[in-house]
């Protein structure tokens, strides 16, 4: 699998055209919408281009736990900057993504990261056909992970997305895409890189990850971009479906969830098997996923202390949304989600179960929108122990 994933970088070098101005690009680490793409700058002499976009998270949430124990947390989930443009030419695209609230920086320890940077990367796009991409931004993964964390329906993505998922990492992206409004088209987008993840600075290894997707929309691409965003905000007028699946190998990972999570005690080889499908029509909505994640052995023990373990987290999940936009701009989703973990991790990682039903009120599309939701988790720990927990939360998203 390593060589055709290898392979198919080699004949999308062999296989790049002349340039031309065509900068249309729809880029994983950008959201994309009808209304705009935020605040630009041109110079006069068109050299260069800078697009400047924030984007903020603010929620409130009651939860309720097992014990009968309740708690209020208040948050800034997220607050992102954004910039993009071209620098001498039209097809030579930058991105870069700062994040600044507490749960995107995470944990700051002595002699660790800060970890400000999401995205940093350029893209070479030469036609309509072609992109290009050298440096840190999100692999072409499951596709709500693709999507902008703005762009979704609900305040999060699913419990399978946070842990099955592939994250952020740095190396080569080539994409093909053959889109088309009316008729099949379909999109092929590889990328190799490190690994290790978003920002890693400590020793190197000799292992590498490699990521191919292919996405098929057998009655041509939705409206306005729409397999970005969540919900049918552009209501299609017909049937519009996309069908795709991820395969992910990561060599010698050194993290509990590959791209993310805690060092492992030992690197472990690592697959992933991503599959999903997106369904738009007239207002309603539906896209669902499986999602796997093996290792062999996937337990490690401290060295230094065998009473230490870290693991990684295998297994499999199945989450299916549903949705439907009124047309004054209400929409009701529920959600349902599913997550098994394998045998091996199964003492110490629950099968859970969660549902959750939201009401969202667009006041401009996905950037300035209301969020409320309410789910509830039922977790089952090696068919003894049986807990659960629910929490009610409301969210606002701004960005431009």
């Amino acid at each position: 699998m390593n060589k055709i994933i290898v392979a198919l970088l080699v004949l999308t070098f062999g296989f790049v055209s002349q340039a031309q101005n065509d900068n249309d690009i729809r880029l994983a680490a950008l959201p994309y919408y009808t209304f705009g793409k935020g605040v630009g700058l041109t110079s006069p002499d068109s050299i260069f281009k800078l697009n400047i976009r924030f984007r903020m998270q603010n929620r409130a949430t009651y939860i309720h736990g097992e014990e009968g124990e309740s708690a209020i947390e208040a948050q800034i989930k997220r607050l992102r900057l954004k910039f993009d443009g071209y620098v001498g030419d039209p097809s030579i695209v930058y991105v870069i993504q700062l994040s600044f609230s507490p749960g995107d920086v995470g944990v700051i320890e002595d002699g660790d990261n800060i970890n400000v940077i999401r995205d940093a990367v350029v893209f070479y796009r030469p036609n309509a056909h072609w992109n290009i991409g050298f440096g840190q931004t999100k692999l072409p993964g499951n596709r709500q992970r693709i999507n902008s964390s703005g762009a979704l329906q609900l305040t999060d993505r699913s419990i399978n997305n946070a842990s099955f998922n592939i994250d952020r990492d740095f190396g080569l992206q080539v994409y093909y895409l053959n889109e088309k409004p009316d008729v099949f088209s379909y999109n092929l987008k590889t990328a190799i890189s490190t690994g290790e993840g978003r920002n890693w600075t400590e020793l190197p290894d000799n292992g590498l990850a490699y990521t191919a997707r292919l996405e098929l929309y057998p009655f041509g691409v939705f409206t306005d971009n729409g397999t970005f965003f969540e919900g049918d905000i552009a209501r299609e007028p017909t049937p519009k479906l996309m069908v795709s699946g991820v395969y992910h190998y990561n060599d010698e990972a050194r993290r509990t969830r590959g791209t993310l999570g805690l060092d492992l005690y030992e690197n472990r080889d690592m697959q992933s098997l991503l599959l999903d499908a997106m369904v738009k029509y007239n207002g309603w909505a539906f896209q669902t996923a499986y999602m796997k994640r093996m290792a062999d052995n996937p337990i490690t023990y401290n060295p230094d202390d065998a009473s230490q373990f870290r693991y990684v987290v295998t297994g499999q999940g199945y989450d299916a949304q549903l949705s439907y936009l009124f047309l004054n701009k209400y929409e009701v989703i529920g959600r349902y989600s599913y997550q098994e973990p394998h045998t091996d991790v199964a003492l110490i990682m629950p099968e859970t179960h969660q549902y959750t039903v939201g009401l969202t009120k667009y006041i401009w599309e996905h950037s300035l929108k209301l969020q409320a939701e309410l789910t509830k988790s039922d977790f089952t720990l090696n068919n003894t122990i049986d807990t659960s927990s629910w929490y009610l939360r409301f969210q606002v998203e701004i960005g431009i």
